[in-house]
């Protein structure tokens, strides 16, 4: 089999315009997710010291959910990243 075939990620016409979209979501992810991070800490710190348990449990909730986004985010980045230099190796 003659040649090499590898991904050329430079061949689409759009392609800087989608790496520059891509990296723009997702530092607005992060930025999101941060400040849910630093809300619901907040709020799990007020609602527990006055009793309030609902609230406590929610903002507890918000606290895992936007710890999970962040990790989603950035895994999602190295498996993207892990699958261009697995396909590059190929």
């Amino acid at each position: 089999m003659p040649g090499d075939v590898f991904p050329d990620v430079g061949a689409l016409s759009g392609s800087d315009a989608l790496v520059q979209i891509a990296g723009a979501l997702l530092s607005f992810v992060l930025i999101v997710a941060v400040l849910m991070l630093l809300l619901c800490a907040i709020i799990w710190a007020v609602a527990s010291s006055t009793g309030n348990i609902p609230a406590a449990v929610k903002a507890r909730t918000g606290l895992v959910v936007a710890v999970g986004a962040s990790c989603l985010a950035g895994a999602g980045v190295a498996w993207v990243n892990w699958l261009i230099d697995l396909g590059s190796t190929l």
